[in-house]
């Protein structure tokens, strides 16, 4: 089988769990790594003997199938773009982009070049969400009522001592784009929304070093009629399992962790556990589900088939995660599209 020829853009904190994962999954070659930081470069690319730099050109005159994008938020946009023109596939951690408007340009991008793009979403391929994604399809949850999620997370000031993160220019925001955007994704990503109206809340309470939020709320009412109500802090002194539940006429989902319960009419309740069922290195938080997506992009490259948790479907989250903050700053309820 041929082997498809990887490299990778930014070789951060993050970047441990796509190297583990190359070196498990089948049929994947690392080519070339690069980092404004050489010796993160070098360090990602030793299990692999393959080349390294701290130069993007460097990677785009390469001969690779795909790109992984894992550099800060604010340059998804200029590198997705970059690596799709050169004629690469490219799987970009989330978010997509800061703003909607730029996902716009890099979903035009992925057209023109023909080439494929997706974001990670890992927390998509836990296997309770998607036994709870197949059963809300099915119709048997009924008519979805009403959602609720908590974060309650905790990053210490050194967190933020780098030259990006704790900014609405390089990261677009605090808690609610970097950490609560998966459960914001999740809720959406399960019943199916296509606009929603928000009422938000942001603040900086703890954090006071930071430019962006540290806490945030919202009354968030989708066009099928289900209330989400969604809270998110990372001033807390652990990183608590997340909650999200999800309640329809004839049903309930409840997520902790990666722990799902799916209670429904006239039957016992069953948990479905997939916290063994994968592993990541590094933080707890990351979720244990990027390998997951990762070999899923891959086959689906080799098979011809659309790559899951496209730009179009990337964006629409990120609209919601925008729609929160301009709730907030603007102090009144706005309207989302959350369509693609």
């Amino acid at each position: 089988m041929k082997k498809i020829r990887v490299g990778v853009i930014g070789c951060g904190r993050i970047s441990a769990v796509y190297k583990e994962a190359f070196l498990k999954i089948p049929g994947i070659q690392v080519v070339y790594a690069v980092d404004k930081e050489l010796e993160r470069a070098r360090n990602f690319a030793s299990p692999f003997h393959c080349g390294f730099s701290d130069r993007l050109e460097d990677l785009l005159c390469r001969d690779l199938d795909a790109i992984h994008v894992l550099t800060p938020h604010f340059l998804h946009k200029e590198h997705v773009i970059a690596c799709l023109r050169a004629g690469f596939h490219v799987l970009t951690e989330k978010p997509i982009a800061i703003y909607p408007t730029d996902a716009d340009d890099m979903i035009r991008a992925a057209k023109e070049s023909g080439r494929q793009l997706g974001v990670v979403f890992q927390n998509r391929y836990i296997e309770g969400v998607r036994e709870a994604r197949r059963l809300i399809r099915e119709g048997a949850f009924g008519k979805l009522t009403g959602a609720w999620s908590t974060l309650h997370w905790w990053r210490p000031l050194s967190y933020y001592e780098c030259d990006w993160k704790g900014s609405w220019e390089k990261e677009g925001g605090g808690v609610v784009i970097d950490q609560a955007i998966h459960s914001l994704d999740l809720v959406r990503y399960l019943c199916g929304a296509q606009s929603a109206s928000v009422q938000a809340y942001i603040g900086r309470r703890v954090l006071t070093n930071i430019g962006v939020e540290d806490v945030a709320d919202a009354a968030i009412v989708f066009d099928n009629g289900m209330t989400y109500s969604f809270f998110a802090t990372n001033y807390y002194v652990e990183n608590s399992p997340i909650q999200i539940e999800i309640k329809g006429e004839k049903g309930t989902f409840h997520l902790t962790d990666t722990s799902a319960t799916i209670t429904l009419d006239n039957q016992a309740p069953y948990t479905i556990d997939s916290s063994r069922d994968a592993q990541n290195p590094g933080q707890s938080y990351w979720g244990r589900h990027h390998a997951v997506q990762i070999a899923e992009f891959y086959d689906c490259l080799l098979n011809g088939r659309p790559v899951p948790v496209d730009p179009g479907d990337a964006k629409a989250t990120l609209s919601l995660v925008q729609g929160i903050y301009r709730s907030a700053k603007e102090n009144k309820k706005v309207e989302v599209d959350l369509r693609w």
